[in-house]
């Protein structure tokens, strides 16, 4: 069974000559999975989750949750689903308990079954010690997890999460990733938007790659690694010179692509990985530059992303 269809969604700011956010995009989430669209920032994502949360309309094309029109049935539509946006939204001045049961009111709840879901998910999202503490004194973190709390407030069906991870240190990032991982073992279906390929990679069932407003792949992991073909990845760290050693390897034979990683990483999708490496070590030599770190690796949706756009998904 479907949870979301998509069909040809298109969504224009400002015609006629604005930017088209959504370019003619389709795919489908069934029930149970957790989708990720993936991609840089102005990609699409945000305006995608607003659209099937009934916040806009689409110029085209149609969209159901939970088999319901997110034009013709909006109020349908959003019973079913919960939202954490981009923005943290939660009110400062109240603790966190009060935060909760205030989101809890507008959702329709109250007396007995509002206390009982305001402690659940206090536990849900590990802010139990931390309830009665004013909001403005949480880290990021916390104000995300207390996010995330409130889209689960009325048990939703369906969960959308728009780049939840963003700004917020390791261990909150860690602990959200955990949390997704462990409502959708309890039967939730996850829309979630990320730019962080790894979260993908780690949390995701199947994977759409959306770029300037399109959709350019979709699949499992594995699915969307055969794009790339027969290839290699060749993960390097070198001690000096990154721009001019990747200017460099990227004019070498058997070098299908390449991309920077940090300050000191190259990242190379190569045709053959046994004879590319001497010319990378001779080449690195030339220019006076040792390298630190060689890992031949399987392709991962970085490369994917690289492959399919011609520039890596950071950029």
């Amino acid at each position: 069974m479907e949870a979301i269809v998509v069909e040809k969604l298109r969504k224009q700011f400002d015609p006629p000559k604005g930017p088209v956010a959504v370019d003619d995009v389709s795919f489908r989430i069934a029930e149970g999975e957790i989708f990720s669209l993936l991609g840089p920032n102005g990609a699409g994502k945000t305006t995608m989750i607003s659209i099937l949360s009934c916040l806009l309309k689409p110029d085209q094309g149609e969209a159901w949750v939970g088999g319901f029109s997110v034009t013709k049935e909006p109020e349908k539509v959003k019973q079913l689903i919960g939202v954490v946006p981009q923005e943290i939204a939660v009110y400062e001045d109240l603790t966190g308990r009060e935060n909760l049961a205030f989101w809890g009111r507008m959702y329709g709840l109250g007396g007995q079954l509002l206390r009982q879901r305001v402690d659940e998910v206090l536990e849900v999202v590990g802010l139990v010690d931390r309830q009665k503490d004013r909001v403005g004194k949480y880290s990021s973190g916390m104000k995300r997890r207390l996010n995330i709390g409130i889209a689960l407030l009325h048990q939703p069906r369906i969960l959308y999460l728009d780049e939840p991870t963003v700004g917020i240190d390791p261990q909150s990032r860690r602990s959200i990733l955990d949390r997704v991982k462990e409502l959708n073992a309890a039967g939730t279906t996850v829309l979630y938007t990320t730019h962080y390929m790894e979260e993908a990679q780690e949390l995701s069932h199947r994977v759409g790659i959306m770029d300037h407003g399109a959709m350019i792949a979709i699949g499992s992991q594995a699915e969307l690694v055969q794009l790339v073909g027969g290839r290699t990845r060749i993960d390097l760290r070198v001690d000096r010179h990154l721009q001019l050693v990747a200017e460099q390897w990227q004019s070498l034979p058997g070098v299908h692509s390449l991309s920077r990683d940090e300050d000191t990483g190259l990242q190379l999708l190569a045709d053959d990985a046994a004879a590319l490496m001497p010319r990378l070590l001779e080449s690195a030599r030339a220019l006076g530059v040792r390298i630190t770190e060689m890992t031949v690796a399987e392709p991962n949706l970085e490369m994917v992303f690289l492959h399919l756009t011609g520039r890596a998904l950071r950029d």
